[in-house]
């Protein structure tokens, strides 16, 4: 970083959270402005010119949505960082598509966690968590000093903000989690790793979702074929589900319509049996 300082514009109108993290990243060395509502913090963004803007959904005035399409509208190109109470894979996609670089969700984040978000964006880094552990050439992520439930979970999922947020509600959890980025990633950590269970995208590069469970339920190893695979899909159309089902999935996830925490009671029911 050079000596002008990074300036910081944060969109928040939980009055203390805002503080709280206005505080953190003065602290840390960053110009911030902040503002509780989303005109306010859209009128900052022409006379503040941040460098990084991390914005909440949720706000009076003008929502996050209705700045995000301001700033593609008049082509004013900062990042943003969007901070929500809500982790839905829909909000995901919509934030996604009008330009917002990464996600952060409410109940899941400490201050420690939005500072790494915003180093890693200006340091050019990818994900903020550490590993903990590597096996066959796939990196485990469990939660450090917290509760260890001793089940692996294979997820695999190739967009980066669903990825990261739903291995970070398992971690949370308790779960150890394995990503995988592609169909053949997949295949190969169900072979390779043998999870407990499988959360497995359909839409995916090299191999899609079918593929792979077509390979992972006509595996000669039993202890293959007898891991439950629970499929997650933008489609929504029944003959899709029903094609999943046959082939052997244990349950099936539209995207647009599931929270983190469903996905933990499906994986928590389905172990159980």
């Amino acid at each position: 970083m050079s000596d002008k300082k990074i300036k910081i514009l944060i969109m928040e109108d939980e009055k203390s959270l805002a503080d709280l993290l206005v505080a953190k990243l003065k602290k840390e060395g960053f110009d911030v402005s902040f503002a509780y509502d989303g005109e306010e913090g859209y009128k900052k963004v022409n006379s503040f010119k941040p460098d990084l803007i991390l914005l909440d959904i949720v706000m009076p005035k003008m929502d996050g949505y209705d700045v995000l399409e301001k700033l593609k509208e008049n082509n004013i190109n900062i990042p943003v960082i969007i901070i929500s109470n809500s982790g839905q894979p829909v909000e995901i996609e919509k934030t996604k598509k009008l330009g917002a670089i990464d996600h952060l969700i409410k109940t899941e984040f400490s201050p420690n966690d939005v500072l790494q978000k915003v180093r890693n964006y200006f340091n050019g880094l990818g994900g903020d968590r550490k590993s903990k552990e590597e096996k066959n050439n796939f990196v485990a992520y469990k939660n450090e000093g917290g509760r260890d439930l001793g089940i692996k979970v294979l997820l695999a999922e190739d967009d980066n903000f669903l990825r990261e947020i739903c291995s970070k509600k398992l971690v949370n959890e308790g779960f150890t989690v394995y990503e995988a980025i592609d169909g053949g990633q997949a295949l190969d950590g169900a072979m390779e790793l043998k999870p407990d269970i499988i959360l497995l995208d359909i839409i995916m590069p090299a191999i899609d979702g079918f593929q792979v469970l077509h390979q992972i339920k006509n595996s000669k190893d039993k202890e293959i074929v007898n891991i439950p695979v629970i499929m997650l899909s933008n489609l929504g159309q029944e003959d899709d589900i029903q094609k999943a089902m046959d082939a052997g999935a244990s349950d099936y996830l539209v995207k647009a319509h599931f929270t983190t925490e469903e996905i933990v009671g499906k994986i928590k029911k389905l172990l159980k049996k």
